[in-house]
């Protein structure tokens, strides 16, 4: 134990030692240079032993470290998300929020642990993949759950230092994981690629406004909105920037992918489709109203909903609206779910909506007792989504009809991850109760 925590004060003075001579850092306790403008005897002094004490940690940790590797084990490898995984928000790039995975008939608690203590509400969907849950919270924290029993397994913040009387940015938008990297945006415009075996941080890139969009991704590259009117793709290895796309107004929602295309609508009320590898515009459909909700996918039809009190379903490929659904009286700020019958999202009118993707025509609707901002998720014959009236509901896809629901008394706007026989969601409780449900 001993030897590790040496390990760890040397790698923590080389790391000031470089951020030193950069001239990129002097927090902590080192004194820069300029702290001696006239160098004086005694000064070259103290900057000659500084040196020497900073070599001598170098040569120190190389020994330790070579000592303790020797026997050390490899870091872990985490498998690519598999199929009945969750590993995104809508559960893949198409943005259908359909699952792969079965749940029991009978859904039971099996276990239910805090984000925090205080200021940890959770707005953000989680994700889940081979065997943990991937979470955010408005306390400024990434966390890793063990999906069989809730313990925490590493944390990750999103500022490594917080100033005094000040708060950590929170996280609003859904995580999303591939094979070895978390990714999720926070409420002051920095995106985090997050190593997912131990929750060190891989990168960041800076925006210049909120991020609520999730990631999605095409090749090697990773796809978000912002607050700030743009549509980016970066790097998966570095963070570097391919391309940004800028609006005319802000982009809450998250980019669906299809092909070599993926859209952009928010603020500026227009549909825009947008060439992946080129980042330019092909085409567009003025929608004459915005929207904050993230679009699905399916062919050349792409289905969602705006804040006029519609669902719309458009065929991108010919720029043409195919229907528009009124049956709503608010606006919708919970995206679409679809399949092969239905589109099915949630109002601030307080209800459920399911209606034919065929014809645009209402199904059912549900009503619950508080907004439904939540986004549902679809699992065989139900129906999963959750209210600001403080319940979790499941509902007969054909009919609408309630068949089971978990109340926790304060809403649930994040969305259910259903994913390897569980579903998972998050509360806006104070310290932001994460919920797990399966088969005991």
């Amino acid at each position: 134990m001993g030897r590790e925590l040496q390990i760890e004060n040397c790698k923590l003075k080389i790391a000031n030692w470089r951020g030193w001579r950069d001239g990129r850092a002097t927090r902590r306790a080192l004194l820069p240079l300029s702290g001696c403008p006239r160098r004086s005897a005694a000064c070259k002094f103290s900057i000659f032993n500084f040196q020497f004490s900073i070599f001598s940690f170098l040569a120190a940790a190389l020994l330790l470290t070579g000592a303790s590797t020797r026997g050390a084990e490899p870091r872990e490898q985490l498998a690519p998300p598999a199929p009945d995984d969750w590993p995104m928000f809508r559960n893949g790039r198409q943005q259908l929020g359909v699952a792969t995975s079965k749940l029991p008939e009978k859904l039971e608690l099996l276990w239910v642990v805090k984000a925090g203590d205080k200021d940890a509400m959770i707005k953000s969907t989680a994700a889940i993949a081979g065997g943990r849950v991937y979470g955010a919270s408005l306390n400024g924290e990434v966390f890793c759950l063990d999906l069989t029993n809730g313990k925490r397994l590493w944390t990750y913040m999103s500022r490594e230092e917080v100033p005094e009387n000040s708060f950590l940015p929170g996280f609003k938008a859904p995580v999303a994981v591939t094979a070895d990297t978390v990714y999720v945006g926070d409420e002051e415009g920095t995106f985090h690629a997050i190593n997912r075996a131990d929750g060190t941080r891989r990168w960041i890139f800076e925006t210049n406004a909120e991020i609520t969009s999730s990631a999605n991704f095409y090749e090697d590259t990773v796809l978000f909105g912002s607050n700030d009117n743009s549509l980016y793709c970066l790097r998966v290895s570095d963070g570097a920037k391919v391309w940004q796309f800028e609006t005319q107004g802000r982009v809450f929602g998250s980019p669906a992918v299809i092909d070599d295309h993926t859209f952009v609508a928010g603020c500026d009320e227009h549909l825009r489709v947008i060439n992946l590898k080129s980042g330019q515009q092909e085409s567009e459909v003025p929608l004459d109203i915005q929207l904050i909700t993230s679009p699905a996918v399916i062919d050349n039809m792409l289905y969602v909903g705006t804040y006029g009190n519609e669902v719309l379903a458009i065929d991108w490929k010919a720029s043409q609206k195919v229907w528009a659904y009124t049956g709503a009286k608010a606006a919708f700020h919970s995206s679409a779910a679809v399949n092969d019958k239905y589109a099915i999202a949630g109002s601030q009118d307080k209800k459920l909506h399911c209606i034919d993707r065929k014809t645009g025509e209402k199904v059912w609707t549900f009503a619950a007792k508080g907004h439904v901002d939540s986004s549902p998720v679809i699992v065989d014959d139900r129906v999963f989504v959750g209210s600001n009236d403080g319940n979790v509901y499941a509902l007969g896809i054909a009919d609408g009809k309630e068949l089971w629901r978990h109340t926790d008394g304060r809403p649930f706007s994040a969305s259910p991850a259903a994913g390897e026989g569980r579903l998972v969601i998050g509360s806006e409780s104070n310290d932001g109760k994460i919920y797990c449900f399966g088969a005991k």
